[in-house]
């Protein structure tokens, strides 16, 4: 049988001739007015006063965005606040966490038509070389530095999106603080607990991660006002919500679930992951498609993930630790001697693949991905064919349309 695969942007035919097939995608919603929404969420904060009430006295204003690698509606929100901020002192800082730095197309993805208004305004955070402020250890252990622009201001704003995150449990809120615009060592010692068992995703009570994180947030005095969204699969603003920085959070994540974690009943013996676009740039971010959709594979099943990866590898401390181990279980041992930011990926990635094959279709180099034990295919067919040439023709396919905001959940 033939289906019809988005890839990129892009319809693409992939025949499954006898197998059982499922096709996972999340929630399809109707279609709102982006500015209307978010609008309304500013006239009805949760657990805070509203914007207007917020500005009044404020004199040197601070505006956390997100960087590239999320489609958070940063110009869309702009629009929206555009009145209430343009007779303030203000500035944007992008957090970048331990990011690269933005590029001018990823400059006019986040802010758009505001980006040539505002450009003069607009910092981008550098996680090893900017000022910082210490704002104390919170209880994992975690030094608090945060960018000093924070104590510069008396309001911060911050704009940002809620989706999954297969440590954290949710993007969005705190995460603008820590890793956003946090020192390289705040950052490195948070994603240590991604190491733990309760570094889950959509998972916030308990989980070490998003706990540590709060903690942060709640050691910042400078007073905070939040507007997130959650946004569908077309990239449309679906649930918008604004005011204190840990309800907001928890409010948008309840949306998350309702929108992005479709139920299965039964797992697969192949899974076929499509990471879309901004999150197949790179195997860093790519992994994510990975975390999101594993628990529907069968023990020795094949995982196929579909990502471009047009730049490589991206943060690549954890590639260096899996290349320079002959056997995967030697990954463990080095993680545990010296962890360093990135290693949590490649624990996941090698404890994944200890049960399972994992391959890509991808552009990088077929060798580049053997050195870290994952075969690599020029197409998604290739792969395919012999996923069913190995795991026969009964064997039960699932194909996720985009894996890096998709968590389906098993019903049994």
């Amino acid at each position: 049988m033939n289906y019809k695969i988005s890839v990129d942007s892009q319809q693409i035919d992939l025949e499954i001739p006898h197998n059982p097939v499922e096709i996972i995608k999340p929630k399809v919603v109707a279609i709102f007015d982006q500015e209307k929404l978010i609008r309304e969420s500013l006239h009805n904060p949760i657990d805070s006063p509203g914007l207007q009430t917020f500005l009044q006295d404020k004199m040197n204003i601070l505006i956390i965005v997100n960087d590239g690698s999320r489609n958070t509606p940063t110009q869309i929100v702009i629009s929206v606040i555009y009145d209430k901020i343009k007779n303030k002192n203000f500035k944007f800082i992008v957090a970048l966490g331990t990011h690269r730095q933005p590029t001018k197309i990823d400059f006019n993805r986040i802010f758009g038509k505001y980006y040539r208004e505002f450009k003069d305004r607009i910092i981008c955070h550098d996680s090893q070389n900017d000022e910082m402020t210490y704002f104390g250890k919170t209880s994992y252990g975690t030094p608090v530095r945060i960018n000093s622009e924070v104590t510069k201001a008396d309001g911060v704003i911050i704009i940002s999106s809620v989706e999954p995150h297969y440590f954290a449990g949710f993007t969005g809120g705190r995460k603008s603080f820590l890793p956003g615009i946090a020192a390289f060592e705040s950052i490195e010692k948070n994603h240590s607990l991604a190491l733990r068992n309760d570094a889950k995703i959509l998972k916030l009570e308990g989980n070490p991660v998003h706990e540590d994180m709060r903690e942060a947030a709640e050691m910042i005095t400078t007073e905070t006002y939040c507007i997130l969204t959650v946004l569908d699969t077309n990239d449309q603003v679906f649930y918008s919500t604004s005011g204190n920085i840990h309800s907001t959070l928890k409010a948008a994540s309840k949306k998350v679930i309702e929108l992005f974690a479709p139920e299965v009943k039964e797992k697969a013996d192949i899974v076929i992951a499509i990471n879309q676009s901004p999150l197949n740039r790179n195997l860093y971010q790519s992994q994510k498609g990975l975390e999101n959709c594993k628990s529907i594979l069968r023990k020795n099943g094949i995982f196929i993930l579909v990502s471009s990866c047009d730049e490589g590898i991206g943060n690549n401390a954890f590639y260096e630790l899996m290349a320079s181990s002959e056997l995967p279980e030697m990954v463990f041992q080095k993680v545990e001697r010296n962890y360093k930011l990135g290693y949590h990926k490649t624990v996941k990635f090698v404890s994944f693949m200890q049960k399972n094959k994992l391959w890509m279709v991808s552009e990088i180099e077929n060798d580049v991905l053997e050195d870290i034990f994952i075969r690599n295919f020029s197409s998604l067919q290739e792969a395919v064919n012999e996923a069913i040439m190995l795991k026969g023709k009964d064997a039960k396919v699932i194909i996720i349309q985009n894996a890096g905001i998709t968590v389906p959940q098993i019903t049994n």
